[in-house]
C-alpha cells in the first residue's frame, strides 16, 4: 500500500502514499471519503494482531488517546481492525509538515530559540496528557511533528503502553526507542510522567547538539552509561548554548525521577528562563532535601549546644589522696652532680658575702699607712720624736696587718 488505490481501507479511507515506517507500524497518508479530509492512517504490524491481549489493550489505550483534545497533541479520529487485511489501524489527524527527526536529518542542530519553541509546545501537550492520566512512554523526535504554521504536536499516544506487557515482548525487554528511555524504564520499572520528561530532556539535548547524551548500542549499555554518571552538558559541546539553558536540560536528565521537574509546566518554565539566562529553580525534591539537610544541621548544632551547656555546668570534685612516691636511688654520677648543685646553707651564703668587709678594712689600712708616711716626713727633723713616731706607726701598721689577716682567715674558712 505505497500508492493510491481505488480500494478503500476499512471501507472508508483511500490510501495514497507512505509517510513513514517503523518497527511497529507503517503510516500512510489517506483521504477520508466520509468527512472529505486528509488523515494519517497508522497500520500496525501484522504480527501484533495475533496477540489478543495486545489488541484489547490497544483498543483501551486508543480510546484514551482519542479523548485527548489539545492543540499540541495529534488528534485520534478512529481505530479498529480491517477485515480485508486483518491489520489493526489507528486514524489520526494529518500534520502537514515535518517531524523533528526529519528536521535534524536535513538541517542538523537547531538554534536555541527555535529549539525552545518546539520543546515548550511539547511540554504543554505532555502536561495535558498527564493531567488526564495518560503517559506517552515513547517521546522521541519522530513523534514530535511541526506543521507549516510552526505548531508542534505529539503523536502516538497509547501504543507503547498497549504493547508494554504483550506476549510479543520478551522477558526483561522494554518498549520504546532505547536512547530515550529513562533509567527507571531501563531497569524495567513502570514508566510515569517523569519518564516522559526524561525522554523530552533527551530530545532537548539532541535538538541543540544534534547528538544523543548517551551513544549506546544496546539497552544494557545504555543502563551502564546512565549509572556511570551524567553526560557532557550541551554548553560543553557548543559554547553558543547558554549555560542556564544547558542546566535546565541536564535537570531533565537526572537519573532519579525525584531530581527532575515536578511536572511539564515546570520544565517549560525552566527552558524559557534558561534561554533568557536565568538558571532553573530548585525542584520540590531538591528543596525538601535542602530542608532536611538544614534540619539535620540545626539538630546537630542544638545537640552541640546542649553538650556545651552540660559541659559548662560545675562538676562534683573528687577528693584526691596525696600521692607519696618512694625515694629513688640515683646513679653515682647523678648523685655527684646533685650534691654539687645542692642549695647552700644560709650560714655559708653569709660567709661568701663577707670578703667585701675585708676589702673595706684593707682600704682603711692603706689610708692609715699613707697618713703615717706623711707624718713621718713632716717630723723627720726631730730624731727622737721621729724614732718614736716611726715605732708607733710601724706598730699600728703591723697590728692592722695582723687584724686583716685574721679577718681574712675567719671569712675564708
Amino acid at each position: 500500500m505505497t500508492g493510491a488505490t481505488d480500494e478503500l481501507f476499512a471501507d472508508r479511507y483511500r490510501l495514497e502514499r507512505r509517510l513513514g515506517v517503523g518497527g511497529m507500524a507503517t503510516v500512510q497518508l489517506a483521504f477520508d471519503t466520509r468527512l472529505e479530509r486528509y488523515v494519517a492512517v497508522k497500520l500496525l504490524a501484522e504480527h501484533l494482531a495475533e496477540d489478543a491481549s495486545f489488541v484489547a489493550r490497544f483498543k483501551r489505550e486508543a480510546l484514551a488517546a482519542a479523548r485527548l483534545v489539545h492543540p499540541n497533541i495529534v488528534q485520534v479520529f478512529d481505530f479498529g481492525l480491517d477485515e480485508g487485511s486483518h491489520r489493526q489501524f489507528i486514524v489520526m489527524e494529518h500534520v502537514d509538515g515535518h517531524s523533528c527527526a526529519e528536521i535534524l536529518r536535513d538541517g542538523g542542530a537547531l538554534p536555541a530559540q527555535e529549539a525552545v519553541a518546539i520543546l515548550s509546545q511539547a511540554c504543554r501537550g505532555l502536561d495535558y496528557a498527564h493531567r488526564n492520566g495518560v503517559v506517552h512512554r515513547d517521546v522521541k523526535p519522530g513523534n514530535l511533528l511541526r506543521n507549516l504554521e510552526g505548531v508542534v504536536k505529539l503523536a502516538d499516544f497509547g501504543i507503547a503502553k498497549a504493547a508494554e506487557q504483550s506476549e510479543i515482548t520478551k522477558v526483561g525487554s522494554v518498549l520504546g526507542t532505547a536512547a530515550y528511555l529513562s533509567p527507571e524504564q531501563a531497569r524495567g520499572d513502570p514508566a510515569g510522567p517523569a519518564a516522559d520528561l526524561y525522554a523530552l530532556g533527551v530530545v532537548s539535548y539532541q535538538l541543540l547538539t544534534n547528538r544523543l547524551p548517551y551513544e549506546s548500542a544496546s539497552l544494557t549499555d545504555l543502563a551502564r552509561q546512565q549509572e556511570a554518571g551524567p553526560p557532557l552538558s550541551p554548553s560543553d559541546l557548543d559554547r553558543d548554548i547558554p549555560e542556564e539553558l544547558s542546566a535546565a536540560i541536564m535537570r531533565a536528565l537526572d537519573p532519579w525521577p525525584e531530581g527532575r521537574y515536578e511536572d511539564a509546566p515546570a520544565m517549560e518554565h525552566a527552558l524559557r528562563d534558561g534561554l533568557r539566562g536565568v538558571a532553573p529553580e530548585p525542584t520540590a525534591a531538591t528543596r525538601a532535601l535542602a530542608a532536611d539537610e538544614t534540619s539535620a544541621t540545626q539538630m546537630l548544632s542544638d545537640g552541640t549546644a546542649s553538650t556545651r551547656a552540660r559541659s559548662a555546668q560545675p562538676r562534683p570534685r573528687r577528693r584526691l589522696e596525696p600521692l607519696v612516691e618512694p625515694p629513688r636511688r640515683r646513679p653515682p654520677e647523678r648523685a655527684a652532680r646533685a650534691a654539687r648543685a645542692a642549695p647552700v646553707p644560709p650560714q655559708a651564703r653569709r660567709r661568701r658575702r663577707s670578703p667585701f668587709r675585708a676589702i673595706f678594712a684593707l682600704v682603711l689600712l692603706l689610708g692609715v699607712l699613707v697618713i703615717g708616711v706623711l707624718s713621718y716626713q713632716l717630723v723627720n727633723a726631730g730624731s727622737n720624736r721621729a724614732i718614736q713616731l716611726k715605732n708607733n706607726v710601724q706598730g699600728h701598721v703591723q697590728q692592722a696587718v695582723d687584724d686583716l689577716k685574721g679577718l681574712i682567715d675567719d671569712n675564708t674558712q
